[in-house]
């Protein structure tokens, strides 16, 4: 066989051939050949490749770089091509030298499986696991499943291998459990399921439950129920409810499923019922009631189904049938045959059962209440209301309320109840005095009087509802022996036999329960004598269970049968039981009750009551004792000691009610002893103590009423000694009224008294409160005093940091401008400011008195900034002083003009010139 040409060294393959001559064994030399005919055709590359095996046979980079071209070769051939089996050749050749190598095998095992040699590709991968360690099986595993799992592989092939597989890794059970169910091997999957689940050591590689896997089963055992065998699914199901609480509902389900497709249909129903009554959460119970009632629809339906088609074959069979029938109708009576067949056909072995299905289906969707409330009352079977529930949805069944209520009084424990226990057991006696059956209902509250209940309120309502319902029946006299037993105070023998025990019932704490006293007081007001009743407030006092208003009932019981000293020896026992507030309405019902009965005649004893009873009050309280105590003393007493009286009410109430005592104070002693004697009241209150805010009231008050008397000094005293507590931006009406009454009564120099007062004051109040610093007054930034305010607030700097804000940046004295910018708002200034030898006026808009109006303000060479005073105010005197002045006034007027602005009186004068 000749070699063709192309196959021989060419001369640029020459130093690389003289180099492996020289050195055959050496595969730096071989390899660089191969890189250097990299280009080369394969055929040729071929013949270096054979060449270097053939020196280097055990050298597994010169094999892998040779297989990897030969798969290359054949990446796009069909595979049964001739190059395949080359390929494959080669690989045998090369594991005879490379069997150690896992890549090699892994390389061969990828093609064979792409070749779809499918025996061959097994025998090979049993020879490579068989020469492989078992450390690197895990590379082989991975493709020998990817084989077996592919399509053309037989299901007992594939089935070995995955066997085989977990002998080497049991871990991946999953992958088999996995296989199975797309197999469709229904059997061997469900044991290998159940397997795994009663394995306390498997953990799932894919992250599964044991929950899931349990769901997976009963799905596989229900859905194949006909296909799986030797597995007690029952069993398996159980122990699966049993064991896991979430979900239960679905493992019913499934249970019942299973039955259902056995064609178990009565079983599947038995499974329906005992999943409904077992369960515990709402999901669960909705989850089987709506499975079971599909289940019932879908049987009414299927039955349904089955009668129209048994119609459609009757009709048919009738009328051949039916010329028969005449002939044979005597003979029938005689044939034994044809009546053990009519008697087969009769209606309780008929198959057509529709009406019972339907009924069933009917029963079912009834019940769902009652089930409902069962499911609840197994989550807690103390639950009161439940119970109550469930007794309403039997409404019209006294049967099963009555079975209902003793079911409930039995299940409930009065110390784990939610709810109130013994509203059970008094709706259980209702519901046989409804039924007019009083005996029941009172053995029914005898045995729940005898329940240890947690709070004694339960016990005394038991006790309570049992009266009331002898009332109902006008048994008046069972009521109140009722009462007399329920309120019996437990002997010493019986306290000491409890105390032995350690557990102490409420039975013994019930003489104490208030709440049967007052019902044993009512019935002995109504149906008792007096003396029963006083016997029984009597008890109620010395138990220390009384309230105030058991008290008044006392004492207004007796004054009704005419004890009125009993009644206020009640008042007393009262009194002194109690303290503030709850004794409020007793000292005012022992008040009035007693001013009422004696008035006049027992009026020291009264005094000394109403002064006990302002002493133990606290001042808030205080007031409306003393305005009953002035009373007493008006009506029946001295009038001095009624001054006297709300001379001390003014000191005792707190200071939020002063003001509305002295009023009351001064109406009462102006209309007693006349108006001129309230003048010391008034003094005495603006030397109290009022809030400022009072105290301005009271001096507008007491300055009406010096004007009314026609003391004029004296009120305009009062307005000036009230204009200090009255700023004259919040406070206009205050100055308003001071204006008006200079104007009425006033003259010039007390006019601009009140206007100097007016000024000091704005300034103290600007001073005091509204230091501001000087960014924050200029007008483009800043429009009023309370945005400023608000500004310092948000910024957070506090009250007393806004004097040391402005003191920081209060410019200096002879800066003029920055005086003027940083100018209080509303502050009005008292005179003139001096600036580099010249008068710039404070406020432009106030008007400049004449020098000679104050000497002390030329002294302090400040000139006062005046409004213009209306000519109300002078009345005749401006005439007078008009006519006689006229030609001093026009040269001083001259002199005026050239030296600086006009005063008021300048410019008044002015007026009256250009006028006349």
């Amino acid at each position: 066989m000749s070699i063709p040409r192309e196959l021989y060294p060419t001369e640029d393959d020459l130093p690389y051939e003289e180099e492996i001559l020289r050195n055959p064994f050496s595969l730096k030399q071989w390899w660089r050949y191969l890189v250097a005919r990299a280009d080369a055709p394969f055929t040729k590359r071929r013949v270096l490749y054979e060449r270097a095996l053939q020196a280097l046979p055990g050298s597994y980079k010169i094999w892998h770089a040779y297989l990897r071209e030969r798969l290359e070769l054949v990446r796009n051939l069909p595979i049964n091509h001739s190059l395949y089996q080359a390929l494959n050749n080669t690989f045998e050749r090369a594991l005879v030298t490379m069997h150690k190598m896992p890549r090699i095998w892994i390389m061969y095992l990828v093609s064979l499986t792409q070749q779809k040699l499918v025996t061959r590709t097994r025998r090979t991968f049993d020879r490579a696991l068989c020469a492989l360690p078992v450390t690197q099986h895990d590379r082989i595993w991975e493709h020998y499943l990817v084989f077996v799992s592919q399509r053309g592989i037989p299901i007992e092939t594939s089935l070995r291998v995955y066997r085989r597989y977990l002998k080497y890794d049991p871990s991946h059970i999953e992958d088999l459990l996995e296989f199975l169910l797309n197999s469709e091997l229904w059997q061997e999957a469900a044991e290998r399921l159940a397997g795994v689940l009663n394995d306390d050591r498997f953990y799932s590689i894919k992250g599964k439950t044991k929950h899931r896997l349990w769901l997976e089963l009963c799905d596989l055992l229900t859905q194949h129920a006909t296909e799986i065998s030797g597995l007690n699914v029952d069993a398996i199901i159980r122990g699966g409810i049993k064991k896991f609480t979430d979900e239960v509902g679905r493992l019913w389900t499934s249970l019942a499923d299973y039955y259902i497709r056995r064609k178990l249909v009565e079983k599947a129903r038995d499974i329906f019922e005992e999943g409904m009554t077992t369960v515990v959460t709402v999901r669960d119970f909705s989850v089987i009631f709506d499975a079971y009632s599909q289940f019932e629809e879908s049987m009414l339906a299927l039955k349904m189904e089955e009668m129209s088609d048994s119609e459609v074959e009757d009709e048919g069979s009738n009328g051949e049938v039916g010329a028969e029938d005449n002939v044979d109708e005597e003979d029938d009576r005689l044939n034994v045959a044809k009546l053990e067949k009519k008697l087969k056909e009769f209606w309780l072995n008929d198959d057509k059962d529709i009406d019972l299905r339907l009924a069933r289906l009917e029963h079912l969707m009834d019940r769902r209440p009652e089930l409902a409330n069962s499911v609840l009352l197994r989550q807690n079977p103390h639950n009161v209301e439940q119970w109550h529930r469930r007794v309403k949805l039997f409404e019209g069944n006294p049967t099963k309320q009555i079975l209902t209520f003793t079911e409930a009084v039995r299940t409930i424990d009065p110390m784990k109840a939610v709810g109130k226990p013994h509203t059970l057991w008094v709706a259980f006696a209702k519901l046989y005095e409804n039924h007019k059956d009083i005996a029941n209902a009172r053995v029914i509250f005898d045995k729940a009087v005898q329940v240890n209940y947690k709070t004694v309120d339960h016990l005394a309502s038991v006790w309570c509802e049992w009266a009331e319902m002898e009332l109902r029946h006008r048994n008046f006299k069972g009521a109140l022996e009722l009462m007399r037993r329920a309120t019996a105070e437990p002997t010493v023998e019986v306290k000491r036999r409890v105390a032995a025990d350690g557990n102490e019932p409420v039975q013994i704490k019930l003489h104490k329960s208030l709440r049967l006293w007052l019902l044993f007081v009512d019935l002995e007001e109504s149906l008792g004598s007096l003396e029963s009743t006083r016997v029984v407030y009597e008890r109620i006092l010395d138990l220390r269970i009384a309230t105030p208003q058991i008290i008044i009932n006392y004492a207004v019981l007796l004054e009704d049968h005419k004890y009125f000293e009993d009644a206020f020896k009640v008042y007393e026992r009262g009194v002194k039981i109690f303290k503030y507030p709850h004794v409020k309405d007793i000292w005012v019902t022992y008040l009035s009750k007693f001013v009422k009965r004696y008035g006049k005649s027992k009026l020291e004893r009264a005094r000394e009551l109403f002064e006990h009873a302002v002493e133990q009050t606290p001042a808030d309280a205080v007031k409306p004792l003393y305005l009953q105590y002035a009373k007493l003393e008006e009506d029946y007493g001295l009038a001095k000691r009624a001054m006297r009286v709300y001379d001390q009410a003014t000191k005792a109430v707190p200071a939020n009610e002063k003001l509305s005592m002295y009023e009351i104070y001064i109406a009462r002693a102006a209309e007693i002893f006349g108006v001129p004697r309230t003048r010391e009241i008034y003094e005495q209150a603006i030397e109290s103590g009022l809030p400022d805010k009072d105290v301005k009231v009271m001096c507008l008050k007491y300055a009406e009423l010096e004007k009314s008397l026609g003391e004029i000094d004296r009120a305009r005293a009062l307005y000036k000694h009230s204009s200090q507590f009255a700023d004259p931006r919040s406070d206009p009406d205050f100055w308003n009224k001071w204006h008006e009454f200079e104007v009425q009564h006033g003259n010039e120099d007390t006019f601009r008294e009140m206007l100097r007062v007016k000024r000091s004051v704005s300034a103290s109040y600007s001073q005091t409160h509204f230091i501001l610093p000087e960014y924050l007054m200029q007008k483009d930034q800043m429009q009023t005093l309370e945005e400023a305010k608000d500004v310092l607030k948000k910024a957070g700097v506090a009250d007393d940091e806004m004097a040391a804000l402005e003191r920081q940046l209060a410019p200096p004295e002879n800066d003029t401008k920055s005086k003027e910018q940083s100018r209080v708002v509303g502050f009005v200034s008292a005179g003139v400011v001096e600036s580099n030898g010249q008068k710039v006026t404070a406020n432009n808009e106030d008007i400049e008195l004449p020098e000679e109006s104050d000497s002390e303000e030329d002294d302090d060479k400040v000139e006062i900034a005046l409004k213009e005073v209306p000519d109300a105010v002078f009345g005749g005197l401006i005439r007078k002083r008009d006519e006689g002045d006229e030609a001093e006034d026009d040269s001083t007027a001259k002199n005026k003009d050239s030296d600086g602005p006009l005063g008021a009186l300048e410019r008044m004068k002015r007026r009256k010139q250009q006028a006349s």
